[in-house]
């Protein structure tokens, strides 16, 4: 990841020094709370798409920063907002915000952050960038409530899966790249090629997360194994070891989902692993990592775009 960062090292730092000016308040306890979660880390994806896309396409330096910082302020607030309707307790390897300062003042920051995303974009004064952002905030919303909906049911499909998973995690890497082209002013194909990098690529991140709960270790992804399970979540690694593992193995997994337990975790994963649950989720995420390769074929090769295939590599090589 240093590697990649190193490409828009610059450009970073601009983002970093715009998101602690931005988290300002008058009010302690949202400044305590925003920088807490800023500061524990965490890949920073998004905001690192955004450089990478405006700055492959020859965007303004200032309006690419600006637009990281919002992109990074409208995950930060689904981080907080999730983190309360999961119960999370542990995120990025310590407490959740509000495992420390309780729900209330989490979904109240959360939204904070969120409306301080969209007063840097008023700021901006890109209408396209505006309605891109409100689109796809509100997307993400319904994905969120897909996904709760679905929660302790063992019989959702692949397709709503995919649906969810698209809504909740690809919109917010789609809108990072669409939006640097759209900052970039590029014609409408070159928006369409860095939208599509960013779909297939936000696709297969989400895709190998799923598959890391089932064969991550704990400490280094700074969570604990087997929350998808406690939370009712029939990823696709579970969906397909239910379709081609044995009887015992699909009411195995059946009843963990449908009570959102994580009580049998240890049978689970060997039903995961047994039944090619991983290999056929990955294989899912590496066509969609090939996609998002091949979505920015045209673009002229640059530091910024040999780094882009590097990321799309690094999303389904990673083990945290």
């Amino acid at each position: 990841m240093q590697a990649i960062r190193n490409a828009v090292a610059e450009e970073f730092e601009i983002v970093n020094q715009l998101v602690i000016a931005e988290l300002h308040s008058e009010v302690a306890l949202v400044e305590s709370i925003g920088h807490y979660i800023i500061d524990a880390g965490g890949k920073r994806l998004r905001p690192l798409l955004v450089l990478l896309c405006g700055k492959a396409l020859k965007g303004s330096t200032q309006d690419i920063a600006q637009f990281a910082a919002v992109v990074e302020f409208i995950h930060t607030a689904t981080l907080l907002h999730d983190d309360v309707v999961d119960i999370s307790s542990l995120r990025r390897g310590r407490p959740t915000a509000n495992a420390e300062w309780g729900n209330a003042p989490s979904v109240l920051v959360g939204d904070f952050i969120y409306s301080r995303a969209f007063q840097l974009m008023v700021r901006m004064g890109n209408m396209d960038i505006m309605a891109l952002m409100a689109d796809t905030t509100n997307r993400i919303a319904e994905g969120e409530v897909l996904q709760l909906e679905r929660a302790g049911k063992p019989d959702t499909s692949e397709d709503a899966y995919f649906r969810i998973i698209e809504q909740k995690t690809a919109v917010l890497f789609q809108a990072a790249t669409q939006g640097a082209a759209i900052l970039a002013n590029c014609d409408q194909q070159t928006q369409q090629a860095a939208k599509s990098y960013g779909h297939h690529l936000g696709m297969a991140f989400q895709l190998i997360d799923d598959v890391l709960d089932y064969t991550g270790d704990a400490a280094a992804m700074g969570k604990n194994v087997g929350d998808d399970l406690n939370e009712g979540k029939p990823t696709l690694p579970l969906i397909h070891a239910m379709q081609h593992g044995s009887v015992l193995q699909k009411e195995l997994i059946y009843n963990a989902i449908e009570s959102k337990s994580s009580e049998n975790i240890a049978e689970i994963i060997i039903a995961v692993n047994n039944t090619g649950a991983v290999e056929y989720t990955k294989s899912i995420a590496l066509a969609h990592r090939d996609k998002a390769i091949a979505s920015i074929a045209n673009f002229a090769e640059c530091e910024q775009t040999i780094q882009m295939h590097r990321l799309a590599d690094l999303a389904v090589q990673r083990d945290r």
